[in-house]
């Protein structure tokens, strides 16, 4: 199973495409932004409170037969450090 590559910040709703740089994870693959994990988070996601990540750069013609997921996550209440450890 391919490792889901969200499209957006959870926090700030930020896009961050396949090819960005900025995107990190969790091991849940929860993802954020580079400045929300750096200003906001602590590098801590808030759901778990595992070590966030830069996520991986699936290679362009890898996203042909395992593309990058469409569907958008948003922390509705905005992102607060994690207390989980």
């Amino acid at each position: 199973m391919a490792l889901e590559l969200r499209p957006n910040c959870e926090c700030c709703d930020k896009d961050l495409p396949p090819e960005s740089g900025e995107a990190m994870i969790c091991s849940f693959e929860c993802t954020f932004c580079a400045d929300c994990v750096s200003t906001k988070l602590s590098d801590r996601c808030p759901n778990c409170g595992g070590e966030l990540v830069r996520r991986p750069i699936r290679p362009a013609e890898k996203l042909v037969s395992n593309p990058a997921s469409t569907k958008r996550i948003l922390k509705a209440e905005g992102c607060q450090p994690s207390r989980a450890a």
